[in-house]
């Protein structure tokens, strides 16, 4: 029994160990890609494109919007935004009225128009379920 209980030990810290390599290759991948210019996000959300970088204080310097500038830890920019591919071979459909994007003509009948009364019955029945 404790043969099994170390072999399982050992497993585990073999697991940790490689998965802390594995982060740590995919992090240095992904500061390798990093250029002025390049497009980035960062931990919490904000996207920008990369002014500068200053390797000796780890930060990076990126334009949010035209004239807006922000500066950030190097560590806080987590992936590398890439410009989504337009298929050149499918041109864009544009309806010209409104009438294309109601239901109707796919074969779905048209809602039904609700009285505030039972508007406000079905919204307090929702709450019910809740809770």
């Amino acid at each position: 029994m404790n043969i099994v209980l170390f072999a399982m030990l050992g497993i585990f810290i073999f697991m940790m160990f490689r998965r802390n390599k594995k982060t740590k290759a995919q992090q240095a991948t992904l500061q390798s890609q990093f250029a002025p210019g390049v497009e980035v996000m960062t931990s919490f959300g904000l996207f920008g494109r990369i002014v500068s970088m200053n390797d000796a204080e780890n930060q990076v310097v990126l334009e949010l919007s035209p004239g807006n500038l922000a500066t950030v830890h190097r560590q806080a920019v987590t992936k590398v935004v890439e410009a989504p591919v337009v298929a050149e071979d499918e041109p864009t459909v544009v309806p010209d009225d409104a009438s294309s994007l109601t239901g109707q003509d796919l074969g779905t009948p048209a809602a039904t128009a609700e009285t505030p009364d039972e508007t406000l019955k079905r919204l307090n029945d929702e709450g019910k379920k809740d809770s």
